[in-house]
């Protein structure tokens, strides 16, 4: 909740963008008047990530937090490219601004289409993209605007996405399960590690498309999993302790016995 009840939403922002200036004034911190773009590349991944972090998380106030730090980063950054003479801090909020109401017609026209579900509205939304982009999309094709630098699951998800919305997919999920069943195959009959390698990549790409069908995000659901491994590991770890050995030491069956311990416990 904001500290002022009568200030519009997005007042505060300005005095974050001062707290910016400040950092970058001849007295400023000189760490801060350091940074380029390039130097600040990491640390807007690292803070994307605890922002999904948080969100895995359920916690609402590590959120805010997070969300604040990569705010910071976008005044930040903006704050640079304004010293370049590219950009500022109110370029960027109005770009954005006129791009979702240009990408949505149907709410801020006069389009009279009605949008009915979450699948429809995307694939207005990239209709209307199509439109702007002209040119562009012809040059760079409709997977284009995927970046190449995302997880490589999360890439997969939003190329597949991008393919499905001019049509390019599978007609229901159990086609994609008939997929996956054909990737395995092939994986099994690869003769050489290049193969081997490419196949994987098949399957996991019909993995992510079989999620997506799904409404199931990959990138999600493996760091569920990763989450409950490290937790039932972690627990097993520390049952070995007790037991004055350790999960080296343990034969298969102790480490088993362990590990349905674990289970148990952290389910």
């Amino acid at each position: 909740m904001s500290t002022d009840d009568a200030a519009p939403k997005g007042a505060s922002l300005p005095a974050l963008v001062e707290v910016m200036e400040t950092l970058l004034s001849p007295n400023g911190c000189p760490w801060d008047k350091e940074q380029t773009l390039e130097t600040l590349r990491p640390y807007v991944l690292e803070e994307a990530f605890e922002v999904v972090e948080a969100i895995d998380g359920g916690e609402p106030k590590a959120l805010k937090e997070e969300l604040g730090d990569l705010l910071f980063q976008i005044v930040f950054q903006s704050a640079i490219a304004e010293r370049a003479g590219d950009f500022g801090i109110d370029d960027v909020v109005h770009a954005i601004e006129q791009k979702m109401i240009r990408r949505h017609p149907w709410v801020f026209g006069d389009e009279e289409q009605e949008v009915d579900g979450g699948a429809k509205a995307l694939a207005r939304w990239e209709e209307q993209k199509a439109k702007e982009k002209g040119a562009k999309v012809r040059e760079r094709g409709a997977l284009g605007g995927v970046p190449v630098a995302l997880p490589a699951l999360l890439r997969a998800y939003r190329v597949g996405e991008k393919a499905a919305a001019v049509g390019y997919d599978w007609p229901d999920s159990a086609a994609i399960r008939a997929k996956v069943d054909e990737e395995l195959a092939e994986l099994d009959q690869a003769e050489s590690d290049a193969e081997f390698e490419a196949e994987l990549g098949d399957l996991l790409f019909a993995l992510v498309s079989l999620g997506r069908k799904r409404g199931i995000d990959a990138e999600s659901a493996l760091r569920g999993s990763l989450d409950r491994f490290s937790k039932r590991f972690r627990h097993a770890e520390l049952a070995a302790a007790d037991a004055d050995t350790s999960l080296r030491e343990l034969d298969d069956a102790g480490r088993d016995e362990l590990w349905e311990a674990a289970k148990k416990a952290t389910d």
